[in-house]
């Protein structure tokens, strides 16, 4: 079963060429169960980011504490 979250930076960063806000929020659906995105390697996360805003999460070098995130469903 697959779950829902909303993903929200906490900061303004600028790293390697790449600029992130908090503004930049995404919702993606993980693959797997679990009550953390990023416990599969935030590969989902890097896709939708990639998607919707050209921002390369493994070129900026980002980790779950730049984040905060919500259970949708």
């Amino acid at each position: 079963m697959s779950r829902v979250f909303k993903i929200t930076p906490k900061r303004v960063m600028r790293r390697n060429g790449q600029v992130l806000t908090p503004e930049m929020t995404v919702i993606v659906t993980t693959k797997i169960s679990s009550s953390n995105p990023f416990n599969n390697g935030a590969v989902e996360i890097k896709e939708k980011y990639m998607q919707d805003y050209g921002f390369d999460y493994k070129k900026a070098g980002c980790a779950m504490g730049d984040f905060t995130f919500e259970k949708l469903d």
